[in-house]
C-alpha cells in the first residue's frame, strides 16, 4: 500500500516557482519576467532608526545655520571695509577743499568755517 501512486506522496514546488497568474501582460512581453518592487533592506541598505535620522537632520540644520552666520559675518566685514574707505575718501576731499579755501582766505576764517560746518553736520545727523 505504500507503493500506491497518487496517494499522499505530494512534493511541494519551490517557493520561487509559484507564480500568481496575473493574466496577459499589456506590453505583450509574456516571456519577460515581471519585476518586483525594490526592497532596500534586502540589498543591504541598513535600517536607520528615527532618533538617528532626527539627530542627523538636527546636525544638518545646525551646520546650515553656522554657514549662514559665517557668510553674514563675511558680508558685514566687507560692508565695514567699504564704509571705512568711503569715510576716508570724504575726509580727504574735505581736506582738499579746506586747503583750496585757505589759499584764498585767512587761516582763522577757514577754521571758523570748519567749526560752523561741523556744528551743522552734527545737527543734521540728529
Amino acid at each position: 500500500m505504500s507503493t500506491e501512486e497518487g496517494s499522499a506522496h505530494f512534493t511541494a514546488p519551490a517557493i520561487g516557482a509559484i507564480k500568481k497568474n496575473l493574466g496577459l501582460r499589456k506590453n505583450g512581453k509574456q516571456w519577460k519576467e515581471s519585476k518586483t518592487p525594490q526592497r532596500l533592506r534586502a540589498i543591504g541598505v541598513p535600517k536607520t532608526g528615527w532618533q538617528k535620522r532626527e539627530q542627523e537632520r538636527q546636525q544638518r540644520v545646525a551646520m546650515k545655520e553656522r554657514e549662514r552666520e559665517m557668510t553674514e559675518e563675511r558680508k558685514e566685514a566687507i560692508r565695514e571695509r567699504v564704509r571705512r574707505i568711503k569715510e576716508r575718501a570724504e575726509e580727504k576731499a574735505e581736506k582738499e577743499r579746506y586747503a583750496k579755501l585757505s589759499e584764498k582766505m585767512h587761516r582763522k576764517r577757514v577754521e571758523r568755517l570748519k567749526r560752523r560746518e561741523k556744528r551743522n553736520k552734527l545737527l543734521k545727523e540728529r
